[in-house]
């Protein structure tokens, strides 16, 4: 029988870490349950002392995730670990993940300790984890840089008092795969007790090999476990992909001789619904849940996948969500062709009532639009996910805006604050900018507009437009996301959500780790 990988997802947590990436309680909740639903073994909920908003997401998704462990993260002190075995408390099975940094520089530099006093504390943090969970994972903090004897003895130490999991993080996206694989093999053979923990990885990309790195651990260093994010979402240039690890391990499997629990079929949906949720539109050419990962250009290949689709794939569309079925719905499609639809999208609603309103929309869109594809319903129900939260400041009502060429475009947006409509006027350079002056001209949010960006959901004149804004003010950066068949009302409910996050009172401290 093959070995087991284990796959560990952090996209709640360090993939939350990219700038405008951060999510509300209920977007990470339904993100969580997605996991679940794939088949995730660790799901990283967050960082349960990183704010009150943390913890209480951390401990909502502890009480509805039951088929995965449930992890939170953890400096290596009493209260961190405290206050992520509270957070976790109403999880089946949880995991505490504690670190502390063990390069020379990041001792010296950021945490201004000695070897002696790393040491020390990571013992006695793991120490205490253990009054809490058998499961805890203890990670080296930009491992891939440090002494190796040193790191052999913190590791040696860490599991005797405990830890069951070892992460050799790549913290900085330096290592290279021949070099990383002999680290995590030269540590396992040289610490006695290595057999009583399993050894993980964890990559960033910023040299591009997070992946490479990772593999190369596993089939080379003997790591059994792969720390990993949808999408590969992450700071700077993110961490390791979980569609291309999985998906890597099951086309390869003769290379690599192992098995993961991943349900591959819901690797399309977890990353529309990242995609969506985060604003962090997927590449076209991204490997695995990219709009042309299965699209052949070139005669020669469309002939060889016509008569035998082996000749050019490698894996089947299907096999990781994408529907096969190019039935379109229309504005006559019932209630019953919708919900057959969401079954083949693999699209679960929690109530009757959800779905009825989700039809709503479907039916409201589709007196509107012709042709309803994949990606509109999807759409729809990100859209209606996000229409129940219950603490939104503002709310977008309707807009009117006149457009000349040679002349200043007018616009006038109706929207709601705290459930009292207002309107507000402006101009513009253009009608996205007179539509976004207009808003401002009510709320003097103070906020400077970083990025702008479109992307057509589908193809063709009648595609709804998908407008992500990231917005930045006193060090916070987020981001909304808006959907329209009017791309300039997309862009007042994009400009709109963002806001919306702004004024949010949960703040989050995002530590540099792992």
């Amino acid at each position: 029988m093959a070995d087991k990988l284990i796959i560990f997802d952090t996209t709640l947590r360090d993939g939350e870490q990219s700038p405008g990436a951060s999510m509300r309680k209920e977007e990470k909740i339904r993100i969580a349950r997605q996991l679940e639903r794939m088949k995730v073994d660790v799901i990283e909920a967050g960082f349960a002392a990183s704010s009150h908003g943390d913890f209480d997401a951390i401990q909502t998704i502890a009480s509805q995730v039951k088929d995965s462990v449930v992890c939170s993260l953890a400096r290596a002190n009493n209260k961190d670990i405290t206050c992520a075995a509270e957070a976790l408390k109403p999880a089946g099975h949880f995991r505490i993940h504690t670190f502390i940094a063990t390069s020379a520089l990041h001792m010296e530099k950021k945490l201004r300790m000695t070897p002696k006093q790393v040491y020390e504390q990571a013992r006695l943090a793991v120490r205490f984890a253990r009054r809490f969970t058998d499961d805890i994972e203890f990670s080296s903090e930009d491992g891939s840089r440090s002494d190796i004897d040193f790191l052999c003895r913190v590791l040696e130490v860490v599991i005797k008092e405990g830890a069951t999991t070892i992460n050799i993080p790549d913290t900085v996206g330096y290592a290279v795969p021949d070099g990383y694989a002999a680290l995590i093999r030269g540590i396992r053979e040289r610490i006695p007790n290595s057999d009583k923990a399993v050894f993980s990885v964890h990559c960033h990309n910023d040299l591009g090999m997070a992946v490479a790195n990772s593999l190369a651990a596993v089939r080379l260093g003997g790591a059994r476990q792969i720390e990993c994010t949808v999408n590969g979402l992450g700071e700077r240039a993110g961490n390791t992909a979980l569609e291309e690890v999985v998906m890597a391990v099951k086309t390869r499997r003769d290379y690599f001789g192992l098995e993961v629990r991943i349900d591959t079929t819901q690797i399309v949906p977890t990353s529309k619904l990242v995609s969506q949720t985060t604003g962090f539109v997927v590449q076209p050419n991204k490997a695995v849940v990219g709009a042309n990962a299965f699209a052949h250009t070139s005669g020669i290949h469309q002939d060889g996948v016509l008569k035998a689709r082996d000749t050019y794939e490698i894996m089947r569309a299907e096999d990781v969500g994408w529907n096969a079925n190019k039935i379109v719905l229309g504005k006559l499609s019932g209630r019953n062709a919708f919900k057959q639809r969401l079954q083949e999208l693999r699209v679960v609603l929690d109530s009757e009532a959800e779905l009825n309103s989700a039809f709503a929309r479907f039916k409201e869109l589709a007196d509107r639009k012709a042709e309803i594809f994949d990606e509109d319903i999807l759409s729809i129900l990100s859209q209606e996910a996000n229409a129940v939260l219950d603490h939104e400041t503002y709310r977008f009502v309707s807009l009117s805006q006149h457009s000349e060429t040679g002349e200043r475009p007018p616009a006038k947006v109706v929207f709601a604050i705290n459930g009292s409509e207002t309107i507000g006027e402006a101009y513009g350079n253009g009608p996205v900018d007179a539509t976004l002056h207009a808003i401002e001209s009510r709320i003097n949010s103070g906020a400077e507009l970083i990025l702008y960006s479109v992307n057509a959901i589908t193809t063709g004149t009648q595609a709804q437009g998908e407008v992500t804004v990231r917005l930045s003010k006193a060090g916070r950066i987020v981001n909304g996301v808006g959907t329209d068949l009017d791309i300039v009302a997309a862009s007042a409910k994009a400009y709109i959500a963002a806001l919306n996050k702004l004024s949010s009172s949960s703040e989050r401290l995002n530590p540099q780790c792992s």
